[in-house]
């Protein structure tokens, strides 16, 4: 027997071996298992085998069920894959869960299908082993089962789930034990599109591992759905990561739904906050028109290959599409890249909701929401009680918008059932993403109910709370199960003697507590948040005069003696002596927070709008406060009670105290609502300080800016909290909205002049695709404080916009802001654009994931017309600002920020010219070598064009693709199995059914002017171009269509290919031709669109979108045929279903401008001059080269039998200067066009030409 053959599985060597190997070369994952078994082409029959003849359900489409009916093919899949160079392969068990299962009627073989899978995969990777040396490994594959945990299936409840989590988690755990007894090395869950149904995973896999009494390495791989850069339940790469960080994977990653292109800038993020090995294993490009896609092994192979070479991945493989090819191809080409250094990441608090929440030293406290509680507002207990649930979101969502960063939802209330109220709460949140981007905390006396609500959420979560009160047993039960379910934890100082009350108590408990949590149950440090008991002081009761000083010394001592924990408490309790006097509660609370937070208290239970700013305290009210917390005299707590007399009272007393600032004067009472948030008289306030000023904008440049003043000082000094600075901000913008007439009217009377005088103009912009605002808005708060003015474009703003708006308002400095990494690319494009655009204004980035370095790496080269400059937080934008806009400093501090940055670019660069390229002439002399001598090329029946209108739609019915036509509508499938799928076959065929009977109407009352021109012209090859002529005497170019050639670094003997290639070359003396089409459904689309909509009949309007769509691809297809058939004429006799029409069994192609086998798109200009499209068939191109109607198709007719798709893939700067000259466009105008596909850095390489 064999090594490898005779190998014990042992996780903690497995663990080692794979993190051993991925230190010394990139490792390649295997390809698609449903691309081969497609490959197979069985049939019912086929699926059946001899083991399921008389089953009574259809299998056909069970991929799983190979393995038990044909294992000999399953085997030789995974062999095929491990021999093409592949060090791990996936089971076959993608869907073997009895969820999944249970829609052929196959639950009962769930664990033979997981057992089976696993032990044929284990043949597989020892034949492979024994034939080369080279260790294979066998992931057990687990999908994501065909149910989601976090969504409801039914749009009417949204808080409806079709399955459970312990349903998920009992399905998992089943499958897990036939994985690990069948031979699997490591487990793999894979394509998660709901994070809780990967926890749920988590919780089945640890059932199995116990059961089996083997533990294995995990990988996890998440999905990104679409181009919005979330996953299908909502999350962004980082809030995915923070949800399952907890389970410690071997490897993390992404797979399915993008293509490599797409999925990089979430795999760069990945590799960013992943302190372990980071996978990529996208699918091969995005479906085409078909579904199927196009992407070629080597072009592929060239996109993961540059992954491996920016150092963000340690594994790649293939999703979708892949096969046996397209690992050799990425084998080859990461073959001696070294892998990505797995980073090592600062151990922080990092929670999630839909979006990732860290607690970073940025961030002295964080407010968490306290109104979604029933033990605590009686409001909210109400609207529970009387099940209100829409009304208590709304509760739960002012919480978000009034800055809380993580809410708290309690249910424990004697007359409701708290678990299950948790649970549909918890459910209807998820259903609400602006409330559920927050993180929660999950708030009970009863653990059963935490467990309940921990099971709902897909976030990382907060469980408030556990403690040491009924001893160890039960705390380390309790704490492992938080621990599961991946939460952070609030651990109440109170062991089995009771609570802590003194310094000491607190102390000893907590660090009990974080001993037994981080020694015996494994629990991350940053994950532990104390809570040392905040007591009533001031009771009159002497031993209670220390509680305020204990907790402020413990939080101080525990945060220095136990590393990277944290420190929360409930305030309120802090007053309760003074219940009935909130004014002094409110004081309180703010003296005591402010002197906690200075000793380290990060987070709590807070109504930030119940606090008073620490420095607008009445003085004596604010030392009597202090004198009690602090307890600094003896008689502290009477002093208190009577000064508190002086605030007590109810109704219009106490309403009469808090509106003695009214009495003071206009400028003060101005300063007064602007640190305090308080906009009930900012109208009449600013109105009569106007009338007073000589002029409207003196107020503004007066006492607002005054106030403001004073806001920026207390902020910056940690006397007001991040919300209190948001509600001046509110206050700022209502005063100057109620100014703006006035001054309009002063400008206007001035004939145009008399405008404010500030300090400069600063636009600030959250970028597209970024939702984060809040160090913006503070950074825009505190350069208005130092009179400069803001124009604030607030989130996901393109990049248009901003440069638009800069340009029209004449700002003098442009202030970018995003959160999450695809905001870094977006920022790179916003730079490219002002250097293209011609400003020279500066450039401001912040944000938590920018980074002086890539601001000098990234943005800047993008950029030099201007400068970017990194600004780390806001007390540093004022002093850049006034830099860059001081007349003096400007030159100086700008060329210091140039030597700086270009030291880093300058070394990146040289990173960069180190990577192997093939030039431009190499790679022509490795075209496809197609043998002409014996090839006659077919002749069309007609030269020039032809025009076909009024194309009857009944005709094009039979080569409509629906899938495209579900797609659009989100519904995931191939058409026409969608139509019997059991979770969206009902709608499915509802929707199809509409589309049929509204088919109908358009072929019956002719909705749709279909129409179409084909032409044909002699065309030969010259070089990488091919030349159209007038005629068959070829004397005259009529034109000429330019072509890209890949210049992929080739292996495998395989060529650089160029779409000319398919042409013979003029100097063959063939006689060869081009055809081109344009077809359009017609422009009537959008006038009957637009009368369903205006009848309020949105579903029509849709609908009548998208058969529009699906007519113009069905007539392009329909053309093709025609082509092939009758007007080109060398395919006569071909007849072919509409299944092989979609899968392209015919000879020839018909390639389009801007797609990977020409990318660029000023291509169909030429095809249009020759078309005559606009006034021929009414088709127009816009200015970016769009189609207008939408609903048209265009292209080219090749026709040599050898003719395929593929992608050019990245180009040089050689080629583009090739490009450029052949075109006569100026190199920069190629590069514009074609960014997406550069392998270089247009602004690196000006610079370099221009030293």
């Amino acid at each position: 027997m064999s090594a490898a053959s005779q190998r014990q599985r042992n996780g903690a060597e497995i663990r080692a071996a794979i993190r051993k190997t991925a230190g010394e070369r990139v490792l390649v994952l295997d390809g698609a298992m449903g691309t081969m078994i497609q490959d197979l082409k069985l049939d019912d029959a086929g699926f059946r085998g001899t083991r399921f003849l008389d089953h009574p359900r259809d299998i056909k489409g069970n991929n799983d069920i190979l393995i038990l009916s044909q294992p000999d093919a399953i085997y030789n899949i995974h062999l095929q894959y491990f021999l093409a160079g592949a060090d791990i392969c996936e089971t076959n068990t993608f869907s073997s869960t009895s969820i999944a299962q249970a829609d052929y009627g196959c639950e009962a073989y769930v664990h033979e299908l997981n057992y089976e899978g696993a032990r044929l995969a284990r043949a597989a990777a020892i034949k492979a082993e024994e034939t080369d040396g080279i260790r294979r490994y066998v992931a057990g594959a687990l999908g994501p089962t065909n149910r989601t945990a976090s969504i409801s299936p039914d749009v009417s409840d949204p808080g409806y789930r079709a399955v459970t989590f312990d349903e998920l988690r009992a399905a998992y755990a089943e499958a897990t034990v036939g994985l690990i007894e069948g031979g699997s090395d490591l487990l793999l869950i894979e394509t998660i599109f709901d994070t809780l149904n990967a926890k749920a995973a988590w919780a089945g896999i640890c059932d199995a591992f116990e059961k089996t009494g083997l533990e294995l390495p995990v990988m996890i791989s998440g999905t990104i759905t679409d181009l919005s850069g979330r996953t299908l339940s909502g999350q962004t790469p980082e809030a995915f990561w923070n949800s399952l960080s907890h389970i410690k994977p071997v490897a993390v990653g992404l797979n399915c739904a993008l293509g490599a292109k797409e999925m990089r800038a979430h795999i760069v993020e990945l590799s960013r906050i992943a302190d372990t090995l980071v996978c990529a294993y996208p699918n091969a490009g995005l479906p085409n028109e078909f579904g199927l896609y196009d992407e070629s092994p080597e072009y592929m192979s060239e996109l993961l290959g540059e992954f491996a070479d920016a150092g963000i991945v340690n594994i790649v493989g293939g999703c979708c599409g892949t096969t046996p090819a397209h690992i050799t191809a990425f084998r080859n080409r990461v073959k001696g890249v070294k892998p990505r250094n797995i980073p090592k990441i600062t151990q922080r608090l990092r929670l999630s909701g839909l979006e990732p929440f860290t607690l970073t030293s940025d961030i002295r406290f964080v407010n968490v929401g306290e109104r979604t509680n029933v033990t605590g507002s009686a409001r909210f207990r109400k609207l529970i009680k009387n099940g209100e649930y829409p009304a208590a979101l709304d509760v739960a969502r002012d919480q978000v918008a009034n800055g809380a960063q993580i809410i708290d939802v309690n249910m424990d209330e004697g007359l409701l059932d708290s678990k299950q109220a948790m649970i549909t709460f918890l459910n209807l949140i998820a259903s609400e993403p602006d409330i559920a981007r927050v993180p929660i905390m999950v708030d009970s006396s009863k653990f059963d109910v935490i467990e309940a609500g921990l099971k709902c959420i897909q976030g990382k979560a907060v469980v408030n709370s556990i403690s040491l009160k009924e001893g160890e047993e039960k705390f380390l039960a309790e704490a492992r199960k938080v621990l599961l379910y991946g939460a952070a934890v609030v651990v109440m100082a109170f062991d089995e003697q009771g609570q802590a009350d003194s310094y000491e108590r607190k102390v000893q408990i907590c660090t009990r507590a974080y001993e037994i949590l981080t020694q015996q149950v494994g629990f991350p440090p940053q994950d532990i948040i104390f809570d040392p008991n905040i007591f009533a002081v001031a009771t009159g009761i002497e031993e209670h005069n220390s509680y305020g000083v204990a907790f402020i010394e413990a939080t101080r001592e525990i945060r220095r003696s136990l590393p990277h924990a944290h420190i929360s408490g409930g305030v309120s309790n802090l007053s309760f002596s003074f219940r009935g006097n909130d004014h002094v509660r409110e004081a309180m609370h703010s003296v005591f927070l402010f002197h906690a937070i200075s000793a380290g208290m990060d987070m709590g239970i807070v109504n930030a709008g119940q606090l008073q700013v620490y420095e607008k305290i009445d003085p004596e009210l604010r030392e009597a406060c202090e004198d009690v917390v602090l307890n600094r005299r003896d008689d502290a707590a009477d002093r208190l009670l009577a000064v508190a007399e002086k605030f007590r009272g109810t109704g219009a007393e106490i309403k009469g105290k808090d509106l003695e600032w009214r009495e003071l004067p206009v400028e003060k009472r101005l300063e007064h609502a602007l640190v305090n948030g308080i906009t009930d008289f900012i109208e009449a306030d600013t109105e009569e300080a106007r009338l007073a000023a000589t002029r409207p904008l003196d107020v503004i440049e007066g006492p607002l800016m005054a106030g403001m003043n004073v806001v920026g000082d207390l902020f910056g000094s940690g006397k007001m909290f991040l919300p209190q600075v948001v509600k001046s901000a509110r206050v700022m913008k209502q005063a100057v909205a109620f100014l703006m007439p006035h001054m309009e009217a002063e400008r206007l009377a001035n004939g145009g002049t008399g405008g404010r005088t500030a300090a400069g103009k600063v636009l600030m912009a959250t970028v597209k695709g970024d939702v984060h605002d809040i160090g913006k808005n503070i950074v825009g708060v505190v350069l208005q404080c130092n009179n400069y003015d803001v124009i604030d474009l607030g989130v996901m703003v393109p990049a248009k916009k901003i440069l638009d708006t800069a340009r029209e308002q004449n700002v003098d400095i442009i202030g970018l802001s995003g959160l999450i990494t695809p905001s870094l690319d977006e920022m790179c494009f916003v730079g490219g654009e002002m250097e293209r655009e011609g400003f020279d204004i500066p450039l401001l980035i912040g944000g938590a994931t920018t980074s002086r370095v890539h601001t000098a790496v990234k943005i800047h080269p993008n950029y030099q017309r201007g400068q970017a400059i990194y600004v780390t937080d806001a007390s540093r934008a004022v002093g850049v600002v006034s830099s860059l806009l001081s007349p003096t400093a400007r030159e100086g501090y700008i060329e210091g920020i140039r030597t700086e940055y270009r030291k880093v670019a300058d070394a990146h660069a040289r990173a960069e010219a180190d990577k192997q390229r093939m030039p431009l002439e190499r790679a022509r002399t490795n075209a496809m070598k197609i043998d002409w001598s014996n090839y006659p090329p077919p002749k069309p029946t007609f030269f020039g064009t032809r025009i076909i209108s009024n194309y009857s739609v009944a005709e094009l019915v039979d080569y409509i693709d629906w899938t495209p036509f579900f797609q659009t509508w989100e519904m995931k499938g191939r058409f026409p199995a969608l139509l019997d799928d059991s979770e969206q076959g009902a709608a499915a065929r509802q929707l199809y059914d509409d589309a049929r009977a509204m088919l109908e109407r358009v072929v019956e009352e002719r909705w749709f002017n279909p129409k179409a021109v084909v032409g044909f012209w002699p065309a030969n090859a010259v070089g990488d171009d091919i030349e159209l002529y007038n005629g068959e005497s070829r004397s005259e170019t009529i034109a000429t269509l330019h072509t890209l050639r890949q210049q992929l670094l080739r292996r495998d003997g395989r060529p650089n290919l160029a779409m000319s290639d398919f042409v013979a070359p003029r100097a063959t003396g063939l006689a060869d031709y081009v055809g081109g089409f344009v077809v359009t459904a017609g422009a009537e689309e959008e006038r009957i669109a637009e009368r369903f909509a205006r009848a309020n009949n949105d579903y029509a309007s849709i609908m009548v979108k998208a058969l529009a769509d699906r007519i113009a691809e069905a007539f392009a297809e329909r053309m093709h045929e025609r082509v092939r058939r009758e007007f080109w004429g060398y395919a006569a006799t071909e007849t072919l279903t509409n299944e092989q029409r979609i899968n392209e069994d015919y000879q020839g192609i018909r390639p389009a401008p801007g797609y990977p086998m020409q990318p660029d798109h000023t291509e169909k200009r030429t095809l249009f001059d020759l078309l005559q499209a606009e006034r021929r068939v009414g088709v127009k191109l816009t200015e970016s080269f769009a189609m207008w109607p939408g609903s048209s198709v265009s292209g080219l007719y090749l026709s040599h039998p050898d003719s395929h798709y593929f992608g050019v893939a990245k180009v040089e700067y050689d080629q583009v200067c090739d490009y450029a000259l052949r075109k006569g466009m100026e190199i920069a105008e190629v590069e514009r066009w074609l960014s997406p596909i550069l392998n270089y850095d247009p602004a690196s390489n000006a610079r370099a030409a221009a030293e």
